[in-house]
């Protein structure tokens, strides 16, 4: 639970995730700059970030960048026997962990003061248990908050340990920049840059009702609050992602509307068999497109009734694609995602008609099964082949 006055927080993330796990596991890849993906770069390592290098770049420009950077198609299932093994560890260490994605977590470490010892000497174990066991470097922060411990791990890394005392929470907070803050992407930065305001200080001095009309009731207000470090949420056990989501990234070159139909097909297979394995059914289908100016866009359909049913979310799908076909014609489509939230359990699910529960829900099932046996390749549909599979990657809840 959360422990006001009481720096207990801990925010772990794991360095250069996809990229780290390569190098462990082929050691000619170790020191050197590596690149996981394929036309576009999906994650970098240390070496290569050192030159500029950053995610969801394209591989020419890259290798521009790092001339000399080694190129390593990405395996997720060793990312995800990776991540089962980290969050073991986090597990053993606290009971109360709240994953965040494959490669990061909160740990609430404030009732193991007698057993366990302080937040940093626990966040010490921690690290040297993940290396030890996993082979991984991870950096750890430590806070009175969820957000102060992340932005403490962000300033700490690579492969470091930072405590945030509560008594210097400000003092170490208000000269970062804005981008340090949760929701400060690139436009909101632009907007506080072209007024002057460069650190979390300088919008922590502004009035809510200034930032409320620069940016919006919603963001001003948040942004004001995480300024001042204000945050109450404690970590939270067991909380199941509200939505269940995969994306792949395009590159640069033109895609016809069949090869785009058939990368959202692929996407949805994907995502209703992860939805059927977590016992999931949703209702709201959502495509998510980045285009060639890196603007996004997000179209999305609510259905009637949940449902995991993959013919159901495809035709949903490529009715929101086949909307959107003006904007990706103009603006050159580089990135499509596919998520579906409003989530329930899988024994929920209402069926339109009573027939349903025998074709199409049967059919996915025999599908899903093959496939775990066989590999996820096994069966494909006819429209996939000969076309380039490319590397899909899931898709985290907004």
């Amino acid at each position: 639970m959360f422990v006001s006055g009481a720096a207990t927080i801990l925010h772990a993330d794991l360095d250069a995730f996809y990229a780290s796990v390569e190098q462990r596991d082929d050691p000619r890849l170790r020191g050197r700059p590596v690149l996981v993906g394929g036309e576009v770069v999906l994650a970098a390592s240390y070496e290569a970030k050192a030159f500029g290098v950053r995610t969801a770049m394209n591989e020419r420009q890259a290798r521009s960048l790092c001339p000399g950077a080694i190129v390593v198609a990405p395996r997720m299932s060793a990312y995800s026997e990776a991540s089962k093994a980290v969050f073991e560890v986090f597990e053993h260490t606290t009971p109360l962990v709240e994953g965040i994605s494959i490669d990061e977590a909160f740990l609430d470490v404030g009732g193991l003061a007698r057993v366990s010892g302080t937040p940093t000497e626990i966040a010490t174990r921690l690290r040297s248990e993940v290396l030890e066991r996993v082979g991984l470097h991870i950096t750890v922060g430590v806070a009175r908050t969820k957000f102060l411990a992340k932005v403490a791990s962000g300033v700490a890394k690579p492969d470091g340990l930072l405590l945030v005392p509560p008594d210097r929470e400000l003092a170490f907070l208000h000269p970062l920049a804005v981008e340090r803050l949760w929701g400060v992407g690139p436009k909101t930065a632009e907007k506080l840059h072209n007024r002057g305001i460069s650190t979390v200080g300088e919008v922590a001095h502004l009035p809510e009702v200034a930032l409320v009309s620069m940016l919006g009731l919603g963001q001003g207000r948040h942004l004001h609050a995480l300024a001042h470090n204000r945050d109450p949420r404690p970590v939270q056990v067991g909380r199941r992602r509200g939505s269940i989501g995969s994306q792949r990234a395009l590159g640069r070159s033109p895609k016809t509307p069949e090869a785009l139909d058939a990368v959202v097909a692929q996407l949805v297979d994907r995502v209703t068999r992860r939805m059927r394995a977590a016992s999931r059914a949703g209702r709201t289908v959502a495509l998510r497109l980045r285009f060639d100016d890196f603007s996004r866009a997000t179209r999305s359909h609510t259905l009637a009734h949940t449902t995991s049913h993959t013919a159901t979310i495809l035709s949903t799908v490529r009715g929101l694609l086949g909307a959107s076909m003006p904007m990706i014609e103009c603006r050159g489509v580089t990135l499509i995602g596919i998520s579906v939230g409003n989530l329930d359990n899988g024994d929920v699910i209402q069926l339109a008609l009573p027939f349903d529960r025998t074709s199409g829900s049967s059919l996915d099932v025999a599908l899903d099964g093959v496939r775990d046996r066989f590999g996820s390749a096994s069966v494909t549909r006819a429209a996939s082949l000969g076309q380039d599979p490319g590397w899909s990657v899931p898709m985290l809840p907004d």
